[in-house]
């Protein structure tokens, strides 16, 4: 279990984690949501005991990583795929991480099979694709058979039965009862596989509970209409409040009103309707409203 209470970085003047609290509990895939420089690596990198928090602890099952003589038997860790020596072969890399946290040498083989490495075991890492740098270092993480795993941005680099995998993958390390902490941008993929989140803005917690919940507090929910006389209808829906977005085919995206009210007006006005269709909110819209006032750089604005 991961838990981390009153969290704070600060780098001079600049606050990357701000009082951050929440628990990641075994047994589920947790996605670790926010926009770009919400301090989401921050955080990863102090529950590593790589970079010291200003205040505030975090914790992997009640100690500090910092305190685990062999760490790759408690928690497995991707952060950074590019952070490997380009001149060993990927076996030679997984037998040093093996060797010093006294794990089996068989491992090496174990894994390597597992994230689909086997074949190029001996080949040299500065060759590989961002890809195949992406499986090595899961299959790191996977090297100690650890409990608690992390993961920062795994899917970058991988093709379509890659992300098929990794997913799979994650399901299946909930399903035995390990802790799976998952940060990643791909709210698609997010969406496929974690049941449990945690979203930070700005380096403070916006929410910590279930995929579930969160998606449902989204207000944007959005009803698909088509039409032959869409300038009727988008006249008719304004006025009562609704904002319509029109493509070229007849087809408009209502927000502000709901399937039944939009029925009853075109009724009303003798607006031909061929589609009437609500869409209830994604997690993309969820994340896109409730973080609006944590990004950094919204697009338009000068950076």
């Amino acid at each position: 279990m991961i838990e981390v209470n009153e969290l704070t970085k600060r780098y001079g003047p600049t606050t990357a984690v701000n009082g951050l609290s929440f628990t990641v509990r075994p047994g589920h895939v947790t996605g670790f949501l926010g926009p770009n420089g919400a301090g989401k690596t921050t955080t990863l990198r102090m529950l590593l005991g790589l970079n010291d928090p200003t205040s505030g602890t975090a914790t992997i099952d009640g100690h500090p990583f910092r305190d685990r003589p062999r760490g790759l038997r408690h928690v497995g860790a991707l952060l950074d795929a590019h952070d490997v020596h380009g001149g060993r072969s990927a076996a030679a890399h997984l037998s040093a991480l093996a060797r010093s946290n006294r794990i089996p040498r068989g491992r090496v083989d174990e894994v390597l099979q597992e994230v689909g490495l086997a074949d190029v075991a001996r080949r040299r890492v500065g060759g590989f694709s961002l890809g195949m740098k992406q499986r090595l270092g899961i299959a790191a993480a996977l090297l100690g058979e650890p409990p608690v795993l992390l993961f920062d941005e795994p899917l970058n680099g991988l093709d379509p039965e890659g992300v098929l995998w990794v997913r799979g993958l994650f399901r299946r390390l909930a399903a035995e009862g390990r802790t799976v902490f998952v940060s990643s941008h791909q709210m698609g993929e997010v969406e496929s596989t974690a049941d449990q989140l945690v979203v930070i803005g700005r380096g403070e917690l916006i929410a910590a509970e279930s995929l579930t919940e969160f998606a449902a507090r989204g207000t944007r929910l959005s009803v698909t209409v088509r039409t032959p006389d869409p300038a009727a209808l988008t006249a008719v829906l304004t006025a009562e409040g609704a904002s319509v977005e029109v493509d070229g085919d007849g087809l408009c995206a209502v927000t502000g009103l709901d399937a039944a009210r939009i029925g009853e007006l075109a009724f009303q006005h003798r607006i031909m309707l061929n589609e009437l269709s609500a869409r209830a909110a994604s997690l993309e819209d969820a994340f896109m409203e409730l973080t609006a006032d944590s990004v950094e750089y919204p697009a338009g604005e000068a950076r």
